[in-house]
């Protein structure tokens, strides 16, 4: 056990609650496998239209920490170097398929780290790695610590940034269920540092809203320095969340670049 999570590498019981999409709806002869790993806060609900919207070519695999949703019970993880491990041997049996790593804010510095240490440990690595709002892991952000700050201070800064829904935030009891998974997310993210590995050698894409206060053009531009592939930019109209609700541009973007990694692979 680690944090209160059994971490049974390979065991197909642990992958099931971990991985949402992996039942009778996945979607057979896809093209690629996508895990997609959610901001702070977020679970596998933030990436339901996507599930939709791009099978049957991209089998969409949203990643469920613990925390969150079906979930909710279990104790979050506050440090990604106690993450990786249990997660990687959650995703260790459904790595039988071509498949890429999408993640959104914190969930792109999991999703890096998650594609390194499989890479490291001698697996498929993924085909492509998608990062999205987040500067490179080795850019330095000028952006103030939230995770230390007084619940109502906290909360409030959490609501400005506009991925958490007001009626979370608004609703006493919804919150008191909900805070410490979110404190212990942007907790993870905000003291997170590169951990110990090698160089990716997939493409990585990097996409980000033109107005977005969280992350600095120059800085998401760095990821280029993390693999030895191809790098991307892609930049989209709106702001850290413009990638809320499956827009379509967003979905082709992500479809498009998909199908080339899948071509060069």
């Amino acid at each position: 056990m680690r944090n209160g999570v059994d971490v049974r590498a390979g065991h197909p019981a642990e992958a099931t609650r971990w991985i949402v999409g992996d039942g009778p709806q996945a979607a057979g002869g896809a093209l690629v496998r996508l895990f997609c790993f959610a901001h702070a806060g977020g679970g596998a609900a933030f990436f339901r239209p996507w599930r939709t919207a791009l099978a049957p070519t991209v089998d969409v695999r949203p990643v469920l920490l613990p925390g969150r949703e079906a979930r909710l019970d279990e104790p979050p993880y506050r440090r990604i170097e106690q993450l990786v491990d249990p997660l990687c041997a959650a995703l260790s049996p459904q790595l039988d398929a071509p498949y890429a790593l999408f993640g959104h804010s914190m969930g792109a510095a999991v999703a890096f780290e998650v594609a390194r240490r499989l890479t490291d440990a001698g697996r498929p690595g993924p085909i492509c790695l998608l990062v999205s709002g987040r500067q490179a892991p080795r850019a330095v952000s000028a952006r103030r610590t939230l995770w230390t700050l007084p619940d109502d201070d906290f909360v409030a800064a959490v609501g400005r940034m506009g991925g958490t829904p007001p009626e979370v935030l608004g609703e006493p009891d919804l919150l008191q269920m909900f805070l410490p998974a979110l404190r212990a997310d942007f907790e993870l993210s905000e003291t997170y540092r590169p951990l110990p590995g090698g160089r990716l050698r997939c493409p990585v894409v990097a996409y980000m809203g033109v107005d977005d206060p969280e992350v600095d053009r120059n800085g998401l531009l760095r990821w280029h320095e993390e693999t030895s592939g191809a790098f991307t930019l892609r930049l989209f109209a709106g702001d850290h969340f413009y990638l809320k609700g499956g827009r379509a541009d967003v979905l082709s973007a992500v479809r498009h670049d998909l199908q080339r990694a899948a071509e060069l692979r």
